[in-house]
């Protein structure tokens, strides 16, 4: 593979994880932040602003694991995909745990 195809297999990783914390919010109907509320990230958009960037998120992320190639013969790029996982739940943790206090 291609050095292109592992940066593909890492961001495929985070945009599928990205997917799951507004996709829950959106269709449990809780507002939670996005990058198009203000201020970006902090601020809570819609539940349907959340399912529209969920699904966003899902086609990117789709498109960027078949152009990752990831497949169980491929257990680097399943490990980048993994770590790409990891990278944005931690930041997320990080960056969200101050959503409920709002």
């Amino acid at each position: 593979m291609k050095w292109y195809n592992y940066v593909a297999c890492f961001f495929a990783g985070m945009f599928l994880a990205n997917v799951v914390p507004h996709y829950i919010h959106g269709i449990s109907g809780d507002p939670f932040p996005t990058p198009f509320a203000d201020p970006p990230g902090k601020g809570l958009s819609s539940p349907t602003v959340n399912i529209v960037w969920a699904l966003t998120n899902l086609v990117i992320g789709v498109l960027l694991y078949r152009a990752g190639k990831i497949n169980r013969q491929n257990m680097v790029g399943m490990i980048i995909f993994f770590i790409g996982i990891a990278a944005i739940s931690i930041m997320l943790s990080i960056g969200f745990q101050d959503k409920m206090h709002q």
